[in-house]
């Protein structure tokens, strides 16, 4: 089984292909979190990994959401014979954030035995200093994206463990725990989305494809309830580029096996 959480659809790319390679099922984790509980049971040989993007150099807050309320256990074997992996998609790096999924899977019992990083074309639009990649670095991304994954879906069929194939930049650790520590305390909120209802079509789009149901009504309010990810799914997708977070205007991302 694999367990997966996406925003502009770089993750879900990803985990469509090692469904696909492994013949394993698919879990997307927003849906999950939203049953009365997390429980699943490992058929004999199977595989567990967890696929996600990057935010702020950590896992989302979400998926170590998640993380702590499953229940996994195997029909046949213990758990901790299945070979667990997880696969990260990132801007340009990923810093620590493998580390701190670690933690969490370890408070469980598990640990991702082989862990691998896909640089894929960025999509955070939160810090002045991150900017989306020109459609002609996009687009490299995805092609060498293509490449890695032919090795990454070869490991994780074969169950090799012991292989850690990160991107981590220069300084993971302030990456992670000091610029990343306050992304996640401080910008994973929706607080900073706002509307230009006279670019908004009222379509609907935005609530429709918001993973936690976190917007109401049209043209769109946001609950601020906390359930916001920052995921900027509704940033990225929408058609006329009504949403808006924070004052400075970027442009918008979504993957597209076609670029």
């Amino acid at each position: 089984m694999i367990f997966y959480f996406t925003g502009t659809g770089n993750t879900r790319w990803v985990a469509k292909q090692l469904a696909e390679a492994t013949g394993e099922e698919l879990y997307f984790i927003p849906d999950e979190l939203k049953k009365q509980e997390c429980r699943y049971v490992l058929k004999d040989g199977e595989r567990l990994g967890f696929c996600f993007p990057t935010h702020g150099w950590q896992p989302p807050h979400i998926v170590r959401q998640f993380i702590r309320r499953m229940v996994v256990c195997s029909d046949g074997a213990s758990v901790e014979s299945h070979f667990c992996y997880a696969v990260t998609t990132c801007g340009d790096n990923m810093g620590e954030a493998m580390t701190i999924l670690n933690k969490e899977l370890a408070a469980k019992g598990l640990s991702a035995q082989s862990t691998f990083a896909v640089v894929m074309p960025e999509s955070n639009v939160c810090f002045s200093f991150l900017h989306l990649d020109t459609k002609e670095n996009a687009q490299r991304k995805i092609e060498t994206a293509k490449e890695r994954m032919v090795h990454i879906k070869e490991a994780i069929v074969n169950r090799q463990t012991g292989i850690h194939q990160l991107v981590k930049g220069a300084i993971p650790l302030t990456y992670s725990y000091i610029i990343g520590g306050y992304y996640n305390k401080h910008l994973i909120t929706d607080k900073k989305f706002w509307v230009d209802e006279d670019a908004c079509i009222q379509c609907g789009l935005c609530a429709r494809i918001c993973p936690v149901d976190d917007i109401v009504q049209l043209p769109p309010r946001w609950k601020h309830d906390g359930s916001c990810t920052n995921c900027l799914a509704c940033y990225h997708h929408c058609p006329r580029h009504a949403i808006h977070w924070g004052r400075i205007k970027r442009g918008q991302y979504v993957f597209s096996d076609e670029m």
